[in-house]
């Protein structure tokens, strides 16, 4: 079965005309996986019909608000939806703890529970596993403790497994080569175009080229970029400078689902 990938926002801090913040939901061995939830988020999963009863599992890459600002009224909702199975957020320690007055202000009572599970961005480990898929951190190089996500199929008779990385907000690091070497699909952060690579290192984010290089490098099958800068209004420059280092360069585009 194909997994696919199915991309909610792709911009990055700025909401643009264009683009929503950052998520996306990962659908692979029938189940769904909610990776980072900007503000909105729950709006275009509604729109995209994705099922909420596959949705289990949400990845929390850092604590940026555009990657988490859409998590409270995503588990309100849930709660007013009266969802009864338990809902796990994999996240650095700290999201618990910001997120508990709202969760007593305006979620008191709800249906279902709601598991926490603390990850330790600095370190490469196995966050979530069951029979058929396991989830792996990839430490990255940004302003907060941010880590990536490795998706990883179990063993198949006759079909090969599929392996999605997803690399959020980071600056350059080849560190993270050898843990996606060879994926099917990686999606890497390109804030940038060159014309602001002096941004990268102030912000730590990195540019369309650098995400390619990275690709590159790691042998990966096809590179999706996303959280796009509001600097650049023509998302062409993007994948124009990204498909000049890297050819399989796929630019991510809202309500898109695309096969990994």
């Amino acid at each position: 079965m194909n997994g696919e990938l199915h991309i909610l926002g792709c911009g990055s801090a700025l909401p643009t005309f264009q683009n929503s913040p950052a998520c996306q939901v990962l659908e692979l061995c029938d189940k769904s996986f909610m990776i980072d939830c900007g503000e909105g988020s729950q709006i275009w999963f509604r729109r995209m019909a994705l099922k909420t009863a596959r949705l289990y599992n949400v990845f929390i890459s850092h604590l940026h608000g555009d990657h988490c600002f859409g998590l409270i009224g995503l588990i309100s909702t849930f709660g007013m939806m009266g969802r009864t199975q338990p809902l796990h957020i994999y996240a650095p320690a700290d999201l618990e703890r910001l997120l508990q007055p709202w969760l007593d202000y305006h979620c008191e009572g709800m249906s279902y529970e709601l598991i926490f599970h603390v990850i330790n961005p600095r370190k490469s480990e196995v966050i979530y596993e069951d029979r058929t898929v396991s989830v792996t951190t990839i430490p990255l190089k940004h302003k907060v403790p941010t880590c990536g996500f490795l998706f990883t199929e179990h063993h198949r008779d006759t079909e090969p497994i599929k392996r999605y990385a997803y690399c959020s907000d980071t600056y350059y690091t080849e560190r993270i080569v050898p843990v996606i070497e060879g994926v099917q699909t990686l999606y890497h952060e390109a804030t940038y175009i060159e014309k602001y690579a002096d941004r990268c290192r102030s912000t730590m984010h990195s540019t369309a080229t650098e995400a390619a290089t990275i690709a590159q490098k790691a042998n990966v099958g096809q590179l999706i970029i996303g959280h796009y800068s509001a600097r650049v209004d023509d998302h062409t420059e993007f994948l124009i400078e990204a498909k000049a280092v890297f050819d399989n360069t796929i630019m991510a585009e809202e309500c898109h689902t695309y096969t990994i």
